[in-house]
């Protein structure tokens, strides 16, 4: 467990190394944290949920590091309020990494030292910490990346990487593959660590359907831009219609023309867009829009699950932060079967999210880590490259609101058969 719990907190150390001090503390917007809080409240989240309850006669380390520092928690106390958290110039920076190092030196004495009777309750909560780092890191680099974005001298955060070989496969929508319909169990019901929202696992009927064989790409999403997508309201929900137009959305975020060629602001820079990789930061609704305008739809969430069991999707060869490429790639070449179900784009389905049947909140302050999310949200599925990789899971269920752009967020169509 020491090694797992320090290859995580360094990862986090990692992901901030190319940062000015200046980069630490900026907040554009109230869902953009800055980095120097993802750094804290991750910590906090440790000394808060391992140290107090577990190790005798704990003193917290700075009496007001807990108001500062939690999140959504009303159980651990009050908070000090999210769209303020960049007007916190103190605690300083090395000393946010002075905490760190302090709670890790505790945590791995407690892991040492801990009553044999107490560990598999402590390990869970552990193995819970880690997972919930690894949600911070990459929100840290979606956060990142919208901090850098917004400066007209386009900070490059990391060099880009030589791409591999690729090619665009058959337009405009890749290869619909055909799934029967049937009775199928979703949910994860193995033995390693998964949230309380992916259980329990439950069966779901679905009716014949075609799944496409990777995730919509630049290329075919330009092609709606460029049909005047944005300006057709045909295509588009009530509330998106409203969102694109209040907004003044006609392209993904981070998309710019330059003398009328489009490029996009990457983590590696501005860079031309790639017409075959996958179009990303899209919100549900330019999704949806995207699927009406195409013919199309997309899946619901037990529709991927079960496509992307019967694939054998696997992490292992799917682009996430670890590959440290920052931006999602291309799918291969000549390849057959499902693409890209997990890494380089986390795909909107058409499902709300919602409790699996069965379903049961925790009790206390962890408790509130997601069923009190469960309203208003629409699932996502597979993954992003900003994920770090031993993180996913076939039945992971991300949520974001139906308006928000700012994770590495795609496309995949579905269609009924």
């Amino acid at each position: 467990m020491q090694h797992a719990y320090l290859d995580v907190r360094q990862m986090t150390r990692a992901l901030c190394q190319p940062l000015a001090i200046e980069d630490y503390i900026v907040q554009p917007v109230a869902y953009v944290s800055p980095p120097k809080w993802h750094l804290a409240h991750t910590t906090w989240f440790f000394e808060t949920f391992i140290l107090q309850p577990y190790l005798p006669a704990y003193t917290p380390y700075h009496a007001l590091y807990g108001y500062l520092f939690n999140s959504y928690y009303h159980h651990a106390g009050a908070r000090w309020e999210r769209h303020k958290r960049g007007l916190l110039s103190r605690p300083t920076v090395e000393e946010v990494y002075a905490y760190r190092a302090a709670i890790d030196e505790r945590v791995l004495q407690l892991i040492d030292t801990l009553d044999e009777a107490r560990w598999p309750e402590v390990c869970a909560r552990l193995v819970l910490g880690l997972h919930h780092e690894q949600q911070h890191q990459e929100l840290l680099v979606t956060d990142i990346k919208y901090i850098l974005a917004l400066n007209p001298l386009r900070p490059v955060y990391a060099r880009p990487q030589t791409p591999a070989a690729t090619a665009l496969l058959p337009l405009p929508e890749g290869r619909a593959i055909a799934f029967p319909g049937g009775v199928y169990e979703i949910g994860h019901g193995a033995a390693e660590f998964c949230f309380d929202n992916e259980q329990p696992v439950h069966r779901v009927y679905v009716q014949d359907f075609t799944l496409y064989d990777r995730v919509v790409t630049n290329g075919e999403y330009l092609a709606f831009v460029n049909d005047q997508g944005y300006g057709d309201f045909r295509h588009w929900l009530s509330n998106g219609w409203n969102t694109a137009q209040s907004q003044g959305w006609d392209a993904p975020l981070y998309w710019q023309q330059q003398d009328g060629v489009w490029g996009e602001m990457t983590l590696t820079g501005f860079q031309s867009l790639d017409l075959a990789a996958p179009v990303t930061h899209v919100s549900y609704y330019e999704a949806a829009a995207y699927a009406s305008w195409a013919g199309k739809r997309l899946p619901t969430e037990a529709e991927w699950e079960v496509a992307a069991r019967h694939a054998g999707a696997s992490a292992a060869t799917g682009n996430f932060v670890d590959d440290r490429v920052f931006h999602p790639r291309p799918a291969p070449a000549q390849a057959n079967g499902l693409l890209q179900m997990l890494g380089d784009v986390w795909e909107w389905t058409g499902s709300a999210y919602l409790p699996y049947p069965g379903y049961r909140q925790a009790e206390g302050a962890l408790g509130e880590y997601n069923g009190k999310f469960m309203v208003d949200q629409m699932v996502l599925r597979g993954g992003s490259c900003a994920t770090p990789r031993s993180h996913i899971r076939v039945s992971y269920r991300n949520f974001f609101h139906a308006q928000e752009r700012w994770q590495f967020t795609g496309i995949r169509l579905a269609d009924s058969v």
